[in-house]
C-alpha cells in the first residue's frame, strides 16, 4: 500500500532540518563551486600555484571555450550511458524504499573503466594527442558546469510530476532555490536507466582517471617520460577509482544513494567537481615537477576492510564474517555493530579515506600548498558528512545511539576527533 501522500509531503515539508546552510548556502554553493574548479585549474597551471596569490591568475575569454570540449564531453556521457545498458555483469537489488519495493541496479562500472582503458590504449596506440587534455581542461570544466546546471534544472522540473512517495526527505521543503540544490527525487528515472546512479560511479569518477592520464601524457611530452610523482599519482588515485567500481555494490547503502535528494549538489559534485578538483595533483605536477608512500596502503585497507565490514553486516548480519561482531540493539529492530573496525572509530571508512588523499598528495612535495587542496577540502567535508549521520543516527536510534557513542567515543580520528 502507498504511504498517505498528504501526510508524507507534511512531514517532507516540516520535519527535516535543512542541510549546507539553508537557502543561503543553496544560493552561494552553486556560484562559489563553480568558479572555484576553474579558480583552481588556473591556479594550478600559474608558475606561482598560490593559494594566496593576488590578482588571481584569470583565464582569457579563448582560453575558457574549444568547440573540441563539449564534443568530448557529450560523447564520453553517451559511452558510459551505452555501457550502462549493456548486459554486463550481474544486478543487484537496493535498500528497500519508504513504498515497500526495492529497485534494481546493474552492476558494471568496474566493466565501464575496464572498457575505457581499451578504448584509450587504442587511442594512444593511433597517436592520439591525449596531452592535449592539459590544454582542454578549463574548456572542459566550463562544459561540466554548464552541464550540471542544465541537468539539474531538468531534475527539478521532472520531479513534480513524481509521486510524493518517490520524494527525498528533506528535498521538498517549497522553497525552491533550496529544492534545486539538494534535489526534490530521490530515485529518478527513465524506465530503468537511474540518473543518479548512473553519475554517482561513472562519467566523473572515471573521467578523472583520463584526466589524470591526458596530464601524465602532457608531461611525456614535455619532458620525455612521466616523473616518479605523476606515477605515483596516477597510480594511487587509480587504485581509489578501480577499488570504488570493483565494490560498486557497496555504494547502493551510502547516504548518497538511500537519503539525498538527486539536485545540484550532487549533479555538480559527480560531474564537474570530482574529475575536476580531484586530480589537481596531476595537473600541478605538469607545471611544477617534483623530484622527490606507505601511506595509501594503510588508508586503503582501512577504508575497503571498514566498508566491506559494514556493506555485509546491512545486507546479512548472519554472514560468518561478521557474525561474530558485538553489537547493540535498537528499537528499530536493527543492531549497530560496537567491534570490529566499527569499534575503534565511528568512521574508519573516513579515515582511510583521508590517509589515502594525503597519501597522493605526498608525491607532490611541500613547496605549495595547491596539492593538498584536496586533503583539506575532504578533511572538512568528511566531519560535516559525519555530523549529517550523527543527526540521522540518533533521530533514527534513539538511546542506542547515545550507548554507541559511549562505547565509541572518537568520530573519525582515534584519540583526537
Amino acid at each position: 500500500m502507498r504511504p498517505n501522500s498528504q501526510a508524507l509531503k507534511h512531514k517532507l515539508s516540516h520535519d527535516s532540518e535543512r542541510e549546507f546552510g539553508g537557502t543561503l548556502g543553496a544560493v552561494c554553493i552553486p556560484v562559489f563551486l563553480p568558479l572555484t574548479v576553474l579558480f583552481l585549474i588556473c591556479l594550478s597551471r600559474s608558475p606561482e600555484a598560490s593559494l594566496f596569490q593576488w590578482p588571481p591568475p584569470l583565464p582569457s575569454t579563448d582560453q575558457l571555450w574549444d568547440p573540441l570540449a563539449p564534443v568530448l564531453l557529450l560523447g564520453w556521457f553517451a559511452l558510459h550511458a551505452v555501457i550502462y545498458l549493456m548486459p554486463l555483469g550481474k544486478v543487484s537489488e537496493g535498500l528497500v524504499l519508504r513504498d515497500g519495493t526495492r529497485l534494481k541496479y546493474p552492476i558494471n562500472g568496474f566493466h565501464g573503466l575496464c572498457i575505457s582503458g581499451v578504448f584509450l590504449m587504442l587511442l594512444l596506440g593511433l597517436g592520439a594527442p591525449l596531452g592535449y587534455l592539459f590544454e582542454l581542461l578549463l574548456p572542459l570544466a566550463v562544459c561540466a558546469i554548464a552541464v550540471s546546471f542544465l541537468f539539474s534544472i531538468y531534475l527539478y522540473i521532472r520531479s513534480f510530476w513524481a509521486p510524493s512517495y518517490e520524494l527525498a526527505l528533506g528535498g521538498n521543503t517549497g522553497n525552491p532555490l533550496y529544492d534545486f540544490f539538494i534535489g526534490r527525487e530521490l530515485n529518478p528515472r527513465i524506465g530503468d536507466f537511474d540518473l543518479k546512479y548512473f553519475c554517482e560511479l561513472r562519467p566523473g569518477l572515471i573521467g578523472w582517471v583520463v584526466i589524470n592520464l591526458g596530464m601524465l601524457m602532457k608531461e611525456v611530452e614535455l619532458r620525455g617520460s612521466p616523473s616518479l610523482a605523476m606515477i605515483l599519482v596516477n597510480s594511487f588515485q587509480l587504485l581509489y577509482v578501480a577499488d570504488a567500481l570493483w565494490n560498486e555494490e557497496a555504494v547502493l547503502t551510502t547516504m548518497d544513494i538511500v537519503h539525498d535528494g538527486f539536485g545540484f549538489m550532487l549533479v555538480f559534485g559527480d560531474l564537474a567537481w570530482v574529475p575536476f578538483t580531484y586530480g589537481l595533483q596531476a595537473a600541478f605536477l605538469v607545471v611544477h615537477p617534483q623530484t622527490l608512500t606507505v601511506f595509501c596502503c594503510i588508508g586503503y585497507y582501512i577504508f575497503r576492510q571498514s566498508n566491506s565490514q559494514k556493506n555485509q553486516f546491512r545486507r546479512d548480519p548472519t554472514h560468518p564474517s561478521v557474525a561474530r561482531l558485538e553489537t547493540i540493539a535498537t528499537a528499530t529492530g536493527k543492531r549497530l555493530l560496537v567491534s570490529g573496525w566499527w569499534g575503534l572509530v565511528r568512521h574508519p571508512n573516513y579515515l582511510g579515506d583521508l590517509l589515502m588523499a594525503l597519501a597522493w598528495s605526498l608525491p607532490c612535495g611541500f613547496s605549495h600548498l595547491l596539492p593538498y587542496f584536496y586533503v583539506i577540502y575532504f578533511t572538512v567535508l568528511l566531519i560535516h558528512r559525519e555530523a549529517r549521520d550523527e543527526r540521522q543516527c540518533r533521530a533514527k536510534y534513539g538511546l542506542a545511539w547515545d550507548t554507541y557513542c559511549r562505547r565509541v567515543p572518537y568520530r573519525i580520528f582515534p584519540y583526537i576527533y
